[in-house]
């Protein structure tokens, strides 16, 4: 029984472990493909709401990198650890909650210069 459990347990790393680690690249790909799109778009002079679109595009890869960290919780061993993804996880979170902040300012400022209103693209009413 106990062959099983430490297998059992082994495996669990192990998915732990790839899924951490492609929730990780994931973000990182949001995050370097949209601040490309968004500087050669800030380059063009195309769009007014380029501080929106950067803005959301950090946000959604700050989710998932902090999808992997509290999946990484999962086979956390000791309180150490514990307590550096607990921080890792508090300031990401931090981050994010900024971030959201920032594009509701900027969402505002822009329906205030007459710009388009996001509500309608999205097609929430």
């Amino acid at each position: 029984m106990q062959e099983i459990y430490e297998s059992a347990e082994m495996i669990l790393g192990y998915v732990v472990e790839y899924s951490t680690l492609i929730l990780e690249m994931f973000g990182i790909f949001v995050l370097v493909w949209n601040a490309l799109r968004c500087f050669f778009t800030w380059i063009r002079k195309e769009d007014d709401a380029i501080r929106l679109k950067l803005a959301e595009g950090i946000a959604l890869a700050l989710e998932f990198k902090l999808g992997g960290e509290v999946l990484r919780t999962v086979v956390v061993r000791e309180w150490s650890e514990l307590g550096i993804l607990g921080a890792i996880i508090a300031l990401r979170a931090a981050l994010t909650f900024l971030i959201h902040w920032e594009i509701k300012n900027e969402e505002k400022a822009l329906n205030k210069k007459g710009g388009p209103d996001r509500t309608e693209e999205s097609g929430a009413e």
